[in-house]
């Protein structure tokens, strides 16, 4: 599967589809990076005159490139659009803001991978290559 089918095959779509580029992936993770464009509706509430990219936004970016695309991956052409995906477990700490206009770049490490769920390590990076948050989302894979 190619990386450009993996991001066909994710089940969400815009506005809620945070995957621009597969940069690598392989059996044990994935590099990936998404486009916060300053005209998501979020940024209109958070925060007045201030805008930043809400954390659970940050954590869904980095669930969708680093669990959900490597789940695809991993389960190769035994996954569909009829496929279930649920979240089983985050737990994220968020070290610097993430502002309108800037790349994301993710990078997922695969904890394991058994009986259909997917456990990983996962950073974001800023455009400055900063990290901007970190931590380990497992999720399940049902095809």
């Amino acid at each position: 599967m190619t990386n450009q089918e993996i991001i066909a095959n994710l089940p969400y779509q815009k506005p809620f589809l945070f995957v621009d580029e597969i940069i690598s992936i392989s059996e044990n993770g994935v590099e990936g990076t998404y486009f916060f464009d300053e005209n998501l509706a979020f940024y209109k509430g958070h925060f007045k005159g201030n805008p930043v990219t809400p954390g659970v936004i940050l954590t869904e970016t980095m669930a969708q490139i680093g669990v959900v695309c490597l789940g695809i991956y991993l389960l190769n052409n035994k996954f569909s659009k009829n496929s279930t995906i649920a979240l089983t477990s985050s737990e994220i700490e968020y070290l610097k803001p993430m502002y309108p206009n800037q790349k994301a770049r993710v990078v997922s490490e695969k904890i394991y991978f058994r009986f259909n769920k997917l456990k990983c390590k996962i950073s974001m990076f800023n455009e400055a290559n900063e990290e901007v948050c970190r931590g380990t989302i497992a999720g399940m894979l049902i095809s």
